[in-house]
């Protein structure tokens, strides 16, 4: 083996921050890869050495096999770690960096071409007699053929992409009528996502739980696992929380498990971190799913129970180097529970849509046995070019109740403003009595988190006035700054009491607050049928105290323009200041305007000027965040006008197409 001291991540966000941090520690020099967008990012700031490979867009940068082994050849770096997502299962891409003579941190391309096709590797693991769900992995891929399948396997199936992961070019399919559309919709999304549109059929196997093993294999022939994690809580098909060990599995189905996985990555001669992925049924039987040929994003949930550090075991490997433990001393290790949550830029009552935008506040948890894996600051932007994820919070305790109530107070002291975010939804996850209880499956989210459910949330009284407080305060305290008058001053006034009137507005509702305001912290407000009461106490820019029910609570807050983004009463929103905007008449939609929700890519527009639309029609398709949105005409109408064409970068609120009502 040709060793190697100085190491390029290939990567971006996270995981290059960690593994950057984790090569680091062990006295390796590391250089960054980043576009123009991730100049300033913290990735390349925490690397020894960077290197520009091209503008914002992955497909020109970070999906680049040869920018990735120039910036290696120009930085002397010997070694490429992928990280995940990106080029980290392209065999391609392993056997290009080999061919360069450098060193890919991660299994061989025969390993990762064996695994990377969903359907050639079940046919594999059929042969290894691992246990693998019914259903079709063939090369006729006409949809003729799909359907067929799809009705001899038995509805309710999945139809799932061969290549790549992350649920994409995923669709669980109930009824027969619906299985040519979802076909098509998933193999459009593969061939978007992975440049491959080829598609298997599976039998779903119903309120099953997803649980993996974490595998790791040495050039010296040895595979070792480390347990189990479970990550059935998912949201369309893509992972939520993710805990070690399973509430489900006990050592008897462990090993089982784990001999099975072993197995698995031995038919392949795998060398490094990988993931044999199952599902479990409620009667202890476990099929085959697939394997990730890479680090996953939820390692770390392992690294805490069985006290290793991965990426160090992936350098020892490249390095040519035996595993570092035993089997039975892993075994050994293994002590308490971890869960881990995705901290992810999306708007959960809008059908998870993501959301792009500047980070006004960025506060990391902290606390025993809290671990926070992320790239996030404050100031900086999160952009549409790349995944939603951003940020990995992860609790360990000696118990799994230690672990949740851990995570649960962590992720109250996580503040994320300025964009919507997954924070307040990944806390009602966890509260929950199911959650709690260890007992629920994939359908956990379908069952406790139905999207009307989640659409029909909305701000409370309390949070109402908060928003009022924080605006009346901020504005207070600039003007105190300003004429450098004392905080005693604000509030002051000569005259007789009047209220201070606060228009507000969340989502496409208004409130109107009319606020008496008594030496400068006591609020009173009335909010239809509720008369409130706070006292509040300025403390620094973003930041109150407030006296509740007898209770002192901290407020946290960001304001940008008219916005103001609000973090209290367990719940993160975003008011808009309309106290002193003009009227305005026209409902949403109703003036026939269809506008990009997000920062992102026209895939596909399917209509043209004079064409008659019907209400709920699909006009545009819009790639945000690797995922596409069908965007739909609000009305009845016809095309007037349309302002895009498929590969254009839009922005949010850009114009796409115009109606005229009918």
């Amino acid at each position: 083996m040709k060793r190697f001291d100085k190491v390029l991540v290939a990567n971006r966000g996270e995981i290059a921050v960690r593994v950057i941090r984790g090569a680091k520690k062990l006295g390796y020099k590391t250089v960054a890869v980043f576009s123009e967008a991730d100049r300033d990012a913290l990735h390349v700031r925490e690397a020894d050495e960077g290197v520009c490979i091209g503008p914002a867009p992955a497909k020109e940068s970070y999906l680049l096999a040869d920018k990735i082994i120039d910036a290696a050849r120009v930085s002397g770096a010997q070694a490429i770690h992928p990280g995940y997502g990106f080029l980290s299962e392209r065999a391609d891409f392993a056997q290009a960096v080999h061919d360069a003579g450098l060193v890919f941190i991660g299994p061989d391309a025969h390993s990762i071409e064996a695994m990377g096709n969903k359907s050639a590797s079940k046919i594999r693991m059929i042969a290894a007699q691992v246990p693998c769900v019914p259903g079709y992995q063939g090369d006729d891929q006409s949809d003729t053929t799909l359907v067929a399948e799809s009705i001899k396997a038995g509805l309710p199936v999945m139809v799932k992409a061969a290549a790549g992961g992350g649920g994409r070019g995923m669709r669980l399919v109930f009824e027969e009528a619906k299985l040519l559309e979802n076909i098509q919709s998933a193999r459009s999304e593969a061939s978007n996502a992975f440049g491959s549109g080829q598609l298997l059929i599976e039998k779903a196997v119903i309120d099953a739980r997803h649980v993996e093993i974490q595998v790791f294999g040495d050039r010296q022939g040895n595979v070792v696992h480390f347990g189990e994690r479970d990550c059935s809580v998912q949201r369309r098909n893509q992972k939520v929380v993710e805990e070690a060990p399973s509430p489900a599995v006990d050592q008897a189905l462990r090993m089982k498990m784990g001999a099975a996985a072993v197995a698995a990555a031995k038919a392949v001669d795998y060398v490094g971190a990988g993931t044999v992925e199952f599902l479990l049924g409620k009667d202890g039987a476990f099929y085959f799913l697939e394997m990730n040929t890479r680090l996953q994003v939820e390692h770390p949930v392992t690294e805490l129970v069985y006290g290793v550090d991965l990426v160090e075991w992936q350098l020892r490997v490249a390095q040519g180097e035996s595993l570092p433990l035993s089997q039975a001393e892993i075994n050994d290790n293994r002590f308490g529970h971890a869960i881990e949550v995705r901290l992810c830029a999306e708007d959960a009552r809008q059908n998870y849509l993501p959301q792009t935008g500047p980070v006004l506040r960025w506060q990391a948890p902290g606390g025993e046995g809290v671990r926070v894996d992320t790239y996030l600051e404050s100031g900086k932007q999160i952009s549409p070019y790349y995944d939603s994820m951003q940020a990995k919070i992860i609790a360990w305790g000696e118990d799994r109740e230690t672990a949740r109530t851990r995570l649960l107070k962590a992720l109250e002291q996580t503040s994320l403003l300025g964009v919507v975010s997954n924070r307040d939804y990944l806390r009602a996850v966890l509260a929950t009595e199911a959650f709690a209880s260890g007992d629920f499956s994939t359908s956990f989210v379908g069952k406790y988190f139905a999207q009307e459910q989640l659409a029909s949330e909305k701000p409370g009284a309390v949070q109402l006035l908060l928003a009022a407080v924080a605006l009346y305060l901020d504005d207070a305290a600039a003007l105190a700054r300003t004429h450098q008058l004392g905080v005693e001053m604000i509030g002051w006034h000569s005259s007789h009491e009047t209220p201070a009137v606060f228009r507000l507005r969340w989502g496409t509702s208004d409130y109107e607050l009319g606020v008496f305001v008594h030496e400068g912290r006591h609020f009173e407000a009335t909010i239809g049928d509720a008369k409130l009461a706070i006292d509040a106490q300025w403390s620094d820019a973003g930041s109150f105290q407030y006296l509740i029910g007898g209770v002192r609570k901290t407020a946290r807050y960001a304001r940008a323009a008219q916005s103001l983004w609000l973090d209290a009463e367990d719940r993160i929103e975003c008011f808009v200041d309309r106290t002193y905007a003009p009227a305005e008449v026209s409902g949403a939609g109703s003036d026939g305007r269809i506008t990009a929700h997000s920062d992102g890519k026209i895939v596909a527009v399917h209509v043209k000027p004079g064409d008659t639309v019907e209400k709920g029609q699909t006009l545009v398709v819009l790639e945000a965040m690797k995922m596409e949105f069908q965007l739909a005409a609000p009305l009845a109408g016809t095309v007037e006008a349309v302002s895009v064409e498929p590969g254009m970068q839009v922005k949010g609120r850009q114009l796409l197409v115009q109606l005229k009502p009918a």
